[in-house]
């Protein structure tokens, strides 16, 4: 069956079951999942004190992305955590949000890694991170253990924390799970948050997010990050490589201004609503992913998927941490 444009790729989920009914004969579940690493939080008060939270950029995407969906969609996240108290509390902090977690590899002799975020006077926010233990690391160590998480999955959403933080060998892992789980009809969706001091240099930085991209229906990259790390001079730019790359659809995010997204054939620009009272950005490019997605999932309506990103996360910037309960749905 023809899925152009490439715009229905990502498409609703009955029309996804249909296809792959009708060409594989396995159907695919109305299953959102994330994989990566959820971290421990230590965020500003405002009053001298930090509080403790979970947070990490795939599993904000998926916290924002369970209070968006409709409930006949499951979201659920797929880490590595230790068998400490403080990995238990972190995995009940996702059920208790509604987050499936049966997947999740559980890794001897390992925790959970920490960061804790500094906020300057305009918003903008700068962090300090420890993560050398985290059990994250291991969560593709088992091809099984990933091969079976990602069974059945309509969306598979990832981001380049997810690979920078796996040895090479890991890596190969993941991606080969990610082709399998295509050609059984998931769709795959891709952050590249390029983080270069979690790479072995900036180079290998840039081809492995390159060769990632290229196994991705949809790549959601911020254009202050592929301005620094690419050299490109404008979003389009970024759109134009990432096509190259092999990704069929590229929304690139640039902050409070116009957002593109581009295909092979068609391309389009819409601007956010402005926001005035920025009081903390993270998780601002995580929540827009949650609230495009989400929105895309169901209607398949590329303006009205922009619309619903910008709106979530304008609100979450104007809040303090990653995950903000007080927010108007996208």
């Amino acid at each position: 069956m023809d899925l152009n444009p490439a715009f229905l790729r990502i498409i609703r989920v009955a029309e996804i079951c249909k296809i792959c009914k009708e060409n594989k004969g396995i159907p695919v579940s109305s299953t959102f999942l994330s994989i990566g690493e959820c971290m421990v939080e230590m965020a500003p008060t405002g009053e001298g004190t930090f509080s403790m939270g979970f947070a990490g950029d795939t599993l904000n995407t998926a916290w924002y992305a369970r209070k968006c969906l409709p409930e006949s969609w499951q979201v659920s996240y797929f880490t590595g955590v230790g068998h400490d108290e403080i990995s238990s509390q972190m995995v009940s902090f996702l059920e208790n949000s509604g987050i499936e977690t049966g997947a999740i590899r559980k890794v001897d002799d390992r925790t959970v890694g920490l960061y804790m975020i500094h906020l300057k006077d305009d918003g903008e926010r700068s962090f300090a991170y420890w993560r050398s233990q985290a059990a994250a690391r291991l969560m593709a160590a088992n091809p099984v253990d990933l091969k079976n998480a990602m069974s059945g999955a309509g969306l598979i959403y990832f981001s380049g924390i997810t690979i920078a933080i796996l040895s090479p060998e890991d890596r190969k892992h993941f991606f080969n799970a990610l082709q399998e789980a295509r050609s059984r009809g998931a769709r795959t969706a891709f952050d590249p948050n390029l983080r270069p001091r979690l790479w072995e240099d900036e180079d290998t930085m840039r081809a492995v997010v390159t060769e990632a991209a290229g196994l991705c229906d949809l790549v959601m990259p911020s254009f202050d990050d592929e301005l620094t790390h690419f050299g490109d001079e404008t979003p389009d730019i970024s759109a134009t490589r990432y096509l190259a790359a092999g990704a069929d659809m590229v929304v690139v995010k640039n902050g409070p201004k116009n957002v593109i997204c581009a295909t092979a054939d068609k391309r389009e620009s819409f601007q956010p609503k402005p926001v005035s009272n920025i009081v903390d950005t993270t998780a601002a490019g995580d929540s827009f992913n949650a609230g495009f997605l989400s929105e895309f999932l169901v209607s398949g309506d590329l303006e009205a998927s922009v619309a619903a990103g910008s709106r979530l996360a304008g609100t979450v910037i104007q809040n303090r941490g990653a995950l903000v309960d007080c927010f108007e749905p996208a």
